[in-house]
């Protein structure tokens, strides 16, 4: 059992925290250096989709894999190597010329990514108390917006003024030599032992996977974190500049400017949602449910609106599509509440695949569209509207099918995390009559 934690595993879980800030810099990075990308490498709209492709899809791959690296060898070891793989893959970005090495450069960053965040979270839960554990991943995610900030307005002026190469090299640089500090400073455990975990037996890995994912919980929290996630990370990972440059006429550092909206919306959205979901549990759902029609609205006045679109228009409405990353983590919750406790580790894994997915589809979907359409971005942001279609139909499918589960669980007694009541809309779901309200 964990006391209260004291000022050495603050200082411990800033300098993880740290890691993370750098590995959301890296990875978003690309949102407006987009441009200049596509000139330098010589390459079009759908060749530079691929490069937000490769690197989401990496990252999605890893997620797993990264919980069972840092169950095996303890989340310090697994932060250095991340550090190392961000450092070696902005560095190779920063000598690339080719379109090929640039994409070799953006997977391994990819690569060192996808490892940074399990890793934090493990260290929180072994250096403070469960009551301690949300606040503290709360502020483990409001520093790595700091680092999403960062690679907006200051990383635009960085590549003005000194350029490509010297900025990403000292950026690459500086990621690597940190990890000689997260070596010298980061504990796995407060007395800074490793346990030993057993080896790794993949067939009963994958018998776990497909178990985690066959719970209709698990699924609607997959398909939540899908659908909630998506645009925001599309617009701020790659296309947001573009569409604001040469779909609106905005200069770059305005466009960048602008995206900031992003930040300074999950930073205020993340912690309200948070409070919300943890007061009253039977919210998240009728909350994830209002942001997908908001969603919806929002993209089709934005997709709609004859001529350029007023920046009075677009704060807003970036303002409300910035509220998908605190969304999606409903998805988490939903995954916690629906698996045991010793399947919860996989079932998170699941269920963080899934935005992450739905962001690799349709930035490649709109590089290609743009490719085909000429450049228009009312055509080619139409993918982000069928994404968002398909994803609000399965959410409503497993929704109904995750309430039919916690019907059965009351039925034979069992303790359920949310009471819901039954409505007339339920009663397909599981074959039953729903009782009179």
């Amino acid at each position: 059992m964990i006391g209260k934690a004291g000022r050495r595993s603050w200082l411990i879980w800033f300098t993880a925290a740290l890691v993370y800030l750098l590995s959301v810099f890296h990875r978003t990075s690309f949102g407006v250096a987009g441009l200049e990308a596509a000139d330098r490498f010589g390459v079009g709209a759908a060749a530079l989709g691929t490069f937000t492709v490769l690197q989401v899809g990496v990252y999605a791959a890893m997620q797993i894999p990264t919980g069972v690296l840092v169950d095996r060898y303890g989340p310090r070891k697994v932060l250095i190597a991340a550090l190392l793989f961000l450092g070696l893959g902005q560095v190779l970005l920063a000598l690339a010329t080719s379109y090929g090495l640039g994409l070799l450069a953006r997977g391994v960053l990819g690569f060192g990514d996808a490892m940074t965040f399990v890793s934090v979270l493990r260290l929180i839960a072994a250096h403070f108390p469960g009551r301690q554990y949300a606040v503290v991943t709360s502020f483990t995610t409001a520093i790595g917006y700091v680092g999403n900030l960062a690679a907006t307005v200051p990383l635009t002026l960085l590549l003005a003024g000194p350029g490509w190469l010297p900025t990403f090299l000292t950026a690459g640089l500086l990621t690597a030599v940190y990890s000689a500090f997260v070596a010298a400073r980061v504990k796995d455990t407060p007395n800074g032992r490793v346990a030993k975990a057993a080896p790794v037996d993949r067939r009963e890995l994958l018998r776990q996977i497909r178990t985690a994912w066959r719970v209709p919980g698990t699924r609607l929290g997959f398909w939540v974190h899908f659908s909630t996630m998506f645009a925001p990370n599309v617009l701020t990972l790659l296309w947001g500049v573009p569409f604001l440059v040469q779909g609106q006429g905005m200069p770059t550092a305005s466009a960048s400017a602008l995206l900031t909206v992003f930040v300074f919306g999950s930073m205020i959205g993340g912690p309200l949602v948070g409070g919300v979901i943890g007061a009253r549990p039977g919210l998240r759902m009728p909350l994830v449910g209002g942001y997908l029609g908001g969603a919806a609205l929002v993209w089709a006045l934005l997709l709609g609106w004859p001529g350029s679109i007023p920046v009075a228009v677009l704060v807003p409405c970036f303002a409300f599509l910035s509220l998908g990353g605190p969304a999606s983590m409903i998805g988490f919750a939903l995954a916690r509440d629906y698996n045991p406790l010793h399947r919860v580790g996989t079932a998170t894994g699941v269920v963080n695949v899934g935005g992450f997915v739905a962001t690799t589809i349709t930035a490649l979907a709109i590089g290609v569209l743009l490719q085909l359409g000429g450049g228009n971005f009312r055509i080619a942001l139409l993918a982000v509207v069928v994404v968002l279609a398909l994803g609000t139909v399965r959410v409503l499918v497993w929704w109904r099918r995750a309430r039919a589960e916690l019907f059965a669980a009351q039925a034979r007694g069992e303790q359920v995390p949310v009471q819901v009541r039954r409505r007339l809309w339920d009663a397909s779901a599981d074959g039953r009559v729903p009782a009179a309200a």
